[in-house]
Parts: C-alpha cells; sequence; structure tokens
C-alpha cells in the first residue's frame, strides 16, 4: 500500500491494465480525451449565424436607353454586313444559289454569267460550299468557292470581289491541308460493298478503291478470288480545305488478306533522291516494272526494231527504234520514272523529249506534234506521266510515235532486254524506306484483328 498517494510509474501501470492487451487500449483511450479537451480548450465560441442582425438595402439604379445605342451603332456601321454560307444542292441554278445566299444583286449575276472565271461558281459539284458577303440591302461585296476538276484536281480557289460598281474574279491555288488516313475493312459480299461500308465512320473514296485493285490485281482476281472472311487494310492521304475533304491523294500502304494469304505493298519516294517514287514490299524490293511495255496506251507497232528500207530515203538501213502507230494527239505517256534530259527539236526526230532513268538507260520520243505544257528539261516524271502528244513532226511519213531504248546513249531493242523493276535502293535510301516502312508496318498492326495476318506475300504491280 502507498501511504502517501504517490502516482508512480508502477501504479499508472497498474491503472492501465494488467495485460499488454488491456494496456495499449486503455493508453489509446487516453490520447484520444486528452485531445478531445485540448480541441474544445481552443475552439473559438462563434455566435450562430441565424441570431446576426440583417440589414436591408433599396437602391434605384437608371436602366440605359436603349435607342441610344442603337443609334450609336447605326451611326458606327451604317451599312450592315452579312456574311452567307450554302451547299450547292443537285438542281441548283446561279440565281438559286445567289438567293440563298442573299444576295440580290441583278450586276453581279449578270458579271458571273459572263467572266470565264466567275463562271466557275456555276460548275461546282453539289455539297460544295460557297460563301458570300452582302450589304443591307443585298448587294455582293464578296464571293468565295472551292472549284475542282473532273478529277478533283487540280484545287483553285475562287474569289470574286466588288470593286465600286465594277467586280473582278481570281483564281488561286488553294493550300491544302494533308492527313493520313487508315481504314480496315472485311468483306462479306463484294470488294465494293466493303469500300462503301461506313462502319467506322468514313467510306472509302472511289480513287482509293480503284488503286486498291490496281495494287493488288496482278496478285487476286477480284471477281473470282475473294470469299467471306477476306480483309484488307489501307493507309492513305486526304487532302483538306477549312475542315472540308477536298480529294483523295495515293495509297501510302495496302494489305489484302485473301484465302489465308496476305498481300503487303508500300509507297515509298525518297526525298533525296530525283526519281519518282514506287511500290516496295516491306523488305525493300520494288514491286513495278521499270518500264512500260508501251508508251501509248493504245496502239499497234507499226515499224519493230529492225532492218528496212527508209519511207523517204529509200535506203536500206537500221531501225534503231519501235514506231506505234496512233491518231494525232494521242498521249504520249513516260515509260518509267526519270528526269527531261532534251526538249526540243533535233533533226528528223522533229519533237523530241529525252527522259533519262536510273543507271545508264534512258528513253527518246519523236515526231511529236506537242509537248505537255508543264514539262521542262531538268522536270522530274513518274512512270505514266503524259509528256507530249503524236505527231508527224521531222522525217515521218505519217501520224506515229518513234520510241527508243538506249542503253549508255546507244539505241537498244527493249523487247529484248530482261529489265524487270525499278533501280534498287541504295544503302541510304534503304535506311530512310526501314523508317517508312516501320510506320506502315505499325498501323497495320493497330488495324489487325488480334494481330492477325496469315502468310505475307508481296503484291506485285
Amino acid at each position: 500500500m502507498n501511504p502517501i498517494n504517490k502516482f508512480t510509474s508502477s501504479g499508472l501501470f497498474n491503472l492501465l491494465g494488467s495485460t499488454r492487451k488491456a494496456r495499449i487500449v486503455s493508453a489509446s483511450a487516453l490520447f484520444l480525451a486528452v485531445c478531445a479537451f485540448g480541441a474544445a480548450g481552443v475552439a473559438p465560441l462563434a455566435p450562430d449565424a441565424s441570431d446576426l442582425p440583417v440589414k436591408s438595402i433599396a437602391q434605384d439604379l437608371q436602366l440605359p436607353n436603349l435607342s441610344t445605342q442603337i443609334a450609336a451603332l447605326e451611326q458606327q456601321q451604317p451599312n450592315q454586313q452579312y456574311v452567307h454560307e450554302e451547299k450547292i444542292r443537285a438542281g441548283d441554278t446561279l440565281a438559286t444559289l445567289l438567293r440563298r445566299l442573299g444576295v440580290e444583286d441583278s450586276a453581279a449575276e449578270n458579271f458571273i454569267k459572263k467572266d470565264k472565271v466567275a463562271r466557275g461558281v456555276m460548275q461546282l459539284k453539289t455539297g460544295k460550299r460557297v460563301q458570300a458577303q452582302t450589304d443591307e440591302e443585298g448587294n455582293l461585296l464578296w464571293l468565295r468557292a472551292t472549284v475542282v476538276d473532273g478529277k478533283d484536281v487540280p484545287v483553285k480557289n475562287l474569289s470574286i470581289v466588288r470593286k465600286g460598281d465594277s467586280f473582278t474574279a481570281e483564281e488561286v491555288a488553294a493550300k491544302l491541308e494533308r492527313r493520313v488516313e487508315m481504314h480496315a475493312r472485311e468483306i462479306t459480299s463484294t470488294l465494293f460493298a466493303a469500300t462503301d461500308s461506313s462502319a467506322d465512320g468514313s467510306k472509302l473514296p472511289d480513287s482509293v478503291v480503284q488503286q486498291i485493285v490496281e495494287m493488288f490485281s496482278t496478285s487476286i482476281d477480284f471477281r473470282s478470288d475473294l470469299k467471306r472472311g477476306d480483309r484488307f487494310n489501307v493507309v492513305y492521304e486526304t487532302f483538306w480545305q477549312d475542315g472540308e475533304f477536298v480529294r483523295a491523294g495515293r495509297i501510302l500502304a495496302g494489305e489484302f488478306t485473301n484465302r489465308g494469304v496476305t498481300y503487303q505493298s508500300v509507297w515509298f519516294e525518297d526525298p533525296a533522291s530525283k526519281q519518282g517514287g514506287g511500290y516496295y514490299s516491306f523488305d525493300g524490293k520494288a514491286l513495278k516494272k521499270a518500264f512500260l511495255k508501251s508508251p501509248l496506251e493504245f496502239s499497234r507497232i507499226s515499224s519493230g526494231f529492225s532492218m528496212r528500207v527508209h519511207p523517204l530515203s529509200g535506203n536500206w538501213k537500221q531501225h534503231k527504234g519501235i514506231d506505234f502507230a496512233a491518231a494525232q494527239g494521242t498521249p504520249i505517256r513516260a515509260s518509267g520514272d526519270g528526269v527531261i534530259d532534251f526538249q526540243g527539236v533535233q533533226g528528223g526526230y522533229g519533237n523530241l523529249v529525252v527522259v533519262k532513268h536510273w543507271s545508264n538507260y534512258s528513253t527518246a520520243y519523236a515526231h511529236m506534234s506537242r509537248f505537255s505544257s508543264n514539262l521542262r528539261k531538268g522536270s522530274k516524271v513518274s512512270q505514266g506521266d503524259v509528256i507530249g502528244y503524236v505527231g508527224s513532226t521531222g522525217w515521218s511519213t505519217g501520224a506515229h510515235l518513234h520510241y527508243e531504248f538506249r542503253v549508255g546513249g546507244q539505241a537498244q531493242d527493249p523487247t529484248k532486254l530482261n529489265i524487270t523493276a525499278q533501280a534498287p535502293l541504295t544503302t541510304a535510301e534503304l535506311a530512310r524506306f526501314r523508317t517508312v516502312s516501320s510506320d506502315m508496318m505499325h498501323r497495320f498492326a493497330l488495324l489487325r484483328p488480334n494481330g492477325g495476318g496469315g502468310t505475307s506475300r508481296v503484291a506485285a504491280k
């Protein structure tokens, strides 16, 4: 017994409990009690909000004079201007379009009908947007639209602007935004049913569908080989202006799985090279043939690479080329990628174009009636580009194309040469190609269901 009631550590120990568990519980309770007591001691004694006095204040406010404000605005802008936007509808006439745009201006309507450039408004396709600004009396201040040709290229912006009592119209090249789109489709019935599907929010443009057929037609017969469950993935470029789709561009990569076999192709155009681009397999091998069999789409060979009697001199001599009979003005295509090395008049050849290709290959096109207007010496051309038109200039007895295939500057018989592929990629080009192909392979991986694919093969062109 503690006679003087001292509070020793042993007494505190006994007070908290005899067992370890009891002592822990008791100590925790004591700590919480101390904290609660301290909080109560420092808490402010704030009055109840409902007991606070309330004071009401009333003040008269003067409302603004709306008439004065309207008059001030009219003084600042005596002539109100309005901007309207409409889309071309099927059956639209110029008068109905201008009426919807809020234009009541006979002078503007007459100008559009008579001016060669302004008449482009009357040739716009259904769905194309037109913007116009008018004053409060309906007089046209300006009108803007985007004009395209039948193939959506080239694209131009048409602008009609009022200048005093007259109008001016001009076309300028549009600044287009390039986007890259990728889509996956599964064949359930036909190829075109799959491309017209908008399950992912967009149907494929017709030009892209045509390129798909061209890309894989040497490997797949789209009339008889397709079966339900076949799939294809495609990555292609599109061009937009002010958020509006203008046209589709080239397919950048394609992958088609037919009956368990996957065909692949990727476009590569080396920015450091002057040569045109082409389609390659994912290991960098060119897929298209280096040269077309014929520079003309529809023609027949009238004279081959052989000895013959010259039709003008009557002498027996070597004919160092192939003559293709065709009508005057038939388009002539570059048979391979290259650069214009010569364009002009040269002796018996008449109007002549020489295209320098990779390595020591070149091709010559003679007796043209005229040259393509957008080509000059040094211009880069791609296989199939129109470089001129069939004629009968120089030593010629009738409209035809004289075509020469040259190796090291010497004419050779192209039918006896075994040139089946494009120029192989150099080491530097191959390194840049792998960057492009890796990006496309990643895109295909994202498009494939569960990463499936099948046996891979290249799509020959």
